[in-house]
């Protein structure tokens, strides 16, 4: 089975897993990946300051990207 690491940037959790996460395919993987940034967007939402940013990726077992999810916190003046 694939093996992903999570890797998040900006923030309290900020860093990357030690430990790999098996999913049964790229699917999958993206499934628990929403799922997560999902469980964690309202804190994140809450603490982000102005023009700033926050993502949460999904690596493979090379540490390459797979998947990217960005919150932008911008000013527009």
């Amino acid at each position: 089975m694939p093996q992903y690491f999570f890797r998040i940037r900006n923030g309290r959790y900020s860093g990357c897993a030690d430990q790999a996460t098996e999913f049964a395919d790229r699917n999958a993987a993206w499934k628990e990946m929403t799922s997560v940034c999902a469980d964690m967007a309202s804190g994140i939402a809450r603490k982000l300051s102005e023009n700033s940013e926050w993502h949460m990726e999904l690596l493979d077992e090379s540490k390459e990207p797979v998947f990217r999810i960005r919150i932008v916190a911008e000013s527009l003046d």
